[in-house]
């Protein structure tokens, strides 16, 4: 009896892996071209980090005319979550990420690499593990949990590593006769790896993100195959990412100890070794310690949760970028027109140690996201997200013809509003509008500077009885406040009221904040000439005949 022997018998069925070498060739791009890939395991809500792993990835591929596909990595059944995929998925397709190949939805895949989903793939795993044990690479092992247990606390009390390796291996060494008659008498089993490395060793890597890093060798006799038949993710991963002709494996660095146990895998199977490119966590500052953004403490670590609130998926991205190479924010600066994809992202150029997630910084780039659409965009981005979550927003909406209007204000001008960063902030910038709410609610005027009742009273009717224009021109508009401000005997020069304070109650922006209090309720709004002409003469009269009364 020999390996091949043990081999047939374990997997008698199992192709020859020429057979998948051949249906699965090199692809044919261009010099230079970055195949990779987003696999992630559908156990859960879509986090954050998987969506800037993706994001990462999906530059880089850009960027060289190469290929970014989603395979699922669901060889641990019992964590997976129903709905888990289309989670996933829809994610990505969400904020426009959707792979060139791979997973499109719970049961549908694009691609020639397939199948995309690791639980569909079964037959090709084993094909490569009997090709392990016909070589003598790897064996099948015998051990009970209690057996293992007991091997653990071995370990444990005489304070050396955990592990399957060396004297611990217990079946490494087993005659392929007795293991064969093991097989036959129903013995149950799964199969390792028979690891060639020694931890007294040392291998030199070299990562593109963390740059030079030496390792003990491996020397674990890892499992490949469990007793379901379904692969570990070490085993898989290998395998897939060889076939699928991954070049590059960008993922996240608590797979950095793994490299020395993935470099043999590929090296004893045969295959060329892709680049690695760990990615550090996105962390958080708690109370001065950093920390992992969690799921678990931090609704900004579930992907759902920006939809929720409305923050657009691009200045998601936009944020993304930033944390990711810091050269994005300048070259953004420079560049407010390009598509983000016109940005050289650089792997090289991520951050070693871990980017500090900031939601006021990613609110502050999502207004100036905002502040770009255009009135009929933030129109449908925002009666979209209303109707799911904001009823009295979508009422407001109804009437779109006035909605563009209101929306329209300040936009599309060089320097356009950034008071919206989400599309939960619109119905707080918008609602002083719309005359139901704003006679429907007692109005409180704080008027800053003028206090005098008169005063205001006499600014209000002054305006309305001898200065209102609806057909005047911005300047025209505001030339006319300067001349109501000489006549009510306020200076209608900024500059000149600072220079000699004495000569005059006020200026001409202290009778604009009257006009504009009685006008909204609101000392700060977008531009005051625009909002008069969304309202018109009516609306305006009966609102400041409130504030009158409101004296």
């Amino acid at each position: 009896m020999n390996y091949k022997d043990l081999a047939d018998l374990i997997f008698p069925d199992a192709k020859p892996i020429a057979y998948y070498e051949e249906k699965y060739p090199e692809r044919n791009l261009p010099e230079g071209a970055i195949v990779t890939r987003y696999a992630p395991s559908p156990t859960g809500r879509m986090h954050i980090g998987g969506l800037y792993q993706a994001l990462i990835a999906i530059a880089v591929k850009k960027k060289t005319n190469g290929v970014f596909f989603l395979r699922i990595e669901d060889t641990d059944q019992k964590r997976e979550v129903e709905n888990g995929i289309t989670e996933i998925v829809q994610s990505l397709q969400e904020f426009d990420m959707g792979p060139d190949e791979g997973q499109i939805s719970e049961t549908k895949e694009i691609g020639n690499y397939g199948p995309y989903k690791q639980s569909d793939r079964k037959e090709i795993y084993q094909a490569y593990a009997k090709y392990l044990i016909e070589q003598g690479k790897a064996y099948p092992c015998f051990c009970s949990q209690e057996e293992l247990d007991e091997m653990r606390q071995k370990q444990e009390a005489a304070k050396l590593r955990p592990g399957y390796y060396g004297v611990w291996a217990k079946y490494r060494n087993l005659p392929v006769d007795e293991a064969i008659e093991k097989i036959q008498a129903g013995v149950p089993y799964i199969i390792r790896f028979r690891s060639p490395g020694n931890e007294e060793k040392k291998i030199k890597h070299k990562d593109i993100i963390k740059g030079n890093v030496d390792f003990p060798e491996n020397d674990q006799d890892i499992v490949i195959i469990k007793a379901d038949g379904l692969p570990t993710y070490h085993f898989a991963h290998a395998v897939d990412d060889h076939l699928m002709r991954t070049t590059h494996v960008i993922r996240g660095d608590e797979w950095l100890s793994s490299v020395p146990l993935h470099l043999q895998l590929f090296q004893e199977l045969g295959f060329k070794t892709p680049k690695y490119a760990h990615i550090s966590p996105i962390m958080k500052n708690d109370d001065g310690n950093k920390r992992k953004l969690s799921k678990r403490k931090d609704p900004e670590a579930s992907v759902c949760y920006y939809e929720e609130e409305g923050i657009p998926e691009s200045a998601v991205k936009e944020y993304l970028l930033n944390i990711a190479n810091s050269t994005f924010e300048n070259w953004r600066r420079a560049n407010p027109d390009k598509t983000m994809d016109e940005f050289d992202f650089q792997l090289n150029k991520m951050s070693v140690s871990g980017a500090l997630f900031d939601m006021v910084k990613l609110l502050d780039v999502s207004k100036i996201v905002i502040s770009r659409f255009t009135a009929e965009e933030i129109y449908t981005k925002s009666f979209t997200w209303a109707q799911k979550y904001d009823e009295e927003l979508a009422e407001m909406l109804q009437d779109k013809e006035y909605a563009l209007k209101v929306l329209g204000i300040e936009r599309g001008n060089a320097k356009p509003r950034k008071d919206i960063a989400k599309y939960s902030d619109v119905k707080e910038n918008i609602i002083y509008l719309y005359d139901t709410k704003f006679f429907g609610t007692k109005q409180t005027y704080d008027y800053d500077k003028i206090q005098d009742k008169e005063t205001i009273e006499r600014i209000l009717n002054t305006y309305l009885a001898k200065y209102y224009d609806e057909n005047a021109d911005k300047q025209a508009w505001f030339d006319k406040i300067k001349e109501m401000a000489d006549e009510l005997g306020f200076a209608s020069d900024v500059k000149a009221y600072k220079q000699e304070p004495e000569k005059w109650p006020g200026h001409v922006g202290d009778i604009s904040t009257v006009l504009r209090v009685a006008l909204t309720g609101r000392r700060n709004t977008p531009d005051m000439y625009e909002i008069m002409k969304v309202l018109g003469k009516e609306s305006i009269a009966k609102r400041f005949q409130t504030a009158i009364e409101a004296l």
